[in-house]
């Protein structure tokens, strides 16, 4: 099979920037399983099958599994449980995970069996062979049973099914009720949506909540879920549209008005915000010109920060997964959360499974991803160990459907995630969006500091794209 070589430093990029994602709860306080080369040994003597499915004996066989998420493990523990099969897990670092994946497969290793990826990494790893053809194994069979965008996005160029996700991860607002309900009158998702319904709207809001004394975000990225309403590139040429420009204003606006805390996303201060009172740092801590507080470092940050002032954050923007990390950093907030919809139609992470196309237990392999993503028993179990994560099988959607969630208020998040990637337009998504999205990212960091004119940052994003992808026309 020829494989073409990967865009490894793209990749690495992606998956370093996404480690957070992927149903892990990404808590500053929990435990990490991720680890270099984590190894779980699955073994079970119940010979008990999932209910409703025709279980693949393994023969003595042992599936082995490469994940970068952790969650994976649970899942494999949960499969030999209910079937005898055995499965090895091996968790690796994200920023590992492509290299070692391209170094096994294009060194002709018939182990691992089972591969995943995040759907901004997913098609160079179908364009290089990766995966194996699911539709040859009866994907097709089961079209229609899994939401529609996360269902395309396992597919390949061709409308092959190369992959399939247990979850969806569209993004919300997560916002404060109570704080809501002293500012604006109305706790109500469906009033609060309306207060993040653009991005010039956003701004208002964010003015109203600082002069009553909160802070409408920890940082000024909450946004950047939303951010992608439209596509890169169209027929070939990069598309800046004005909502990308205008998201950049608002980011633009919260740092240099003073309307955040501060903080950077998964920094101690923005975990601390979820559960309270959190410090409100300086652009200069922000942007790293001033070191002289270690944001990493939960023990050095309360000491340097114990003489600031403090304020309360109001919202997150987060994916569906987002319900994990506050379920682990809420504290005595705990059901003082709503969630709303946002300026936009938003994603963010997933975990894709697949089969290595250079497995030989391809059909014990296909019987593991139907266990995973597209067993209603399994789907409940997982609802319930996770304590929320937003499966992707629209079966168990609508079973769940009136679940209350209590640290929302008893709102029925699956309804309002499964109404969110229903507006989920997956044509929008390409395979430039991380290099690009990063290039838009830094021109917005260096303008907001004041590192560089609009017009002059501007043009180095154009430079960027250029140099990087000679195949798409930039017009400035």
């Amino acid at each position: 099979m020829k494989m073409k070589k990967l865009l490894s430093l793209t990749l690495v990029g992606v998956m370093a920037a996404s480690m957070i994602g992927c149903g892990s709860s990404g808590a500053s306080t929990s435990e990490t399983k991720t680890s270099d080369q984590t190894t779980s040994g699955s073994e079970s003597s119940s010979e008990e099958k999932a209910e409703g499915s025709e279980t693949v004996a393994s023969n003595g066989e042992k599936l082995v599994v490469w994940t970068l998420a952790s969650d994976l493990q649970q899942f494999a523990d949960k499969y030999t449980e209910e079937t005898g099969n055995e499965v090895e897990t091996v968790v690796i670092e994200p920023a590992d995970y492509p290299t070692k994946v391209q170094t096994a497969l294009m060194g002709g290793e018939i182990e691992p069996d089972i591969i995943v990826g995040e759907p901004q990494m997913l098609q160079d790893f179908y364009d290089n062979g990766f995966f194996a053809d699911l539709d040859e194994l009866g994907a097709k069979d089961y079209e229609g049973q899994i939401v529609d965008y996360v269902w395309k996005v396992g597919q390949d160029a061709d409308g092959v099914q190369r992959a399939i996700s247990y979850q969806i991860t569209p993004a919300g607002i997560y916002y404060r009720r109570d704080i809501a309900s002293e500012v604006f009158g109305t706790d109500d998702p469906e009033e609060i949506g309306k207060l993040f319904a653009d991005y010039s709207t956003i701004l208002d809001t964010a003015k109203t909540l600082k002069d009553a004394g909160y802070r409408i975000f920890a940082s000024d990225s909450e946004i950047n879920y939303f951010s992608g309403d439209s596509a890169w590139v169209v027929d070939g040429a990069l598309n800046v549209s004005d909502a990308r420009f205008d998201y950049m204003d608002l980011v633009i606006d919260l740092y240099q008005n003073d309307l955040t805390a501060y903080a950077n996303q998964w920094s101690t201060p923005w975990y601390q915000a979820m559960s309270g009172e959190v410090p409100i740092l300086t652009a200069e801590i922000q942007n790293y010109e001033d070191d002289s507080v270690n944001v990493w470092d939960a023990e050095a940050f309360e000491e340097a920060t114990a003489d600031l002032e403090k304020t309360t954050v109001f919202a997150f923007g987060l994916p569906s997964w987002g319900v994990l990390t506050m379920r682990d950093n809420v504290g005595e907030t705990s059901g003082k959360w709503g969630v709303c919809s946002g300026p936009a139609y938003g994603f963010g992470g997933g975990t894709y499974i697949g089969i290595s196309s250079l497995s030989e237990r391809k059909d014990l392999a296909w019987d593991f991803i139907k266990f995973c993503t597209l067993n209603e028993d399994t789907a409940d179990w997982w609802i319930e160990k996770s304590e929320g994560d937003t499966v992707s099988l629209i079966s168990a959607l609508d079973k769940h459907k009136d679940d209350e969630n209590s640290i929302y208020g008893g709102e029925k998040l699956y309804s309002f995630w499964l109404k969110q990637a229903e507006g989920i337009d997956y044509s929008k998504v390409t395979k430039y969006d991380k290099v690009i999205g990063d290039a838009w990212g830094a021109a917005i960091g260096s303008i907001k500091t004041g590192q560089a004119e609009k017009e002059e940052a501007l043009g180095t994003f154009y430079d960027t794209i250029e140099s990087t992808y000679p195949e798409i026309t930039v017009t400035r």
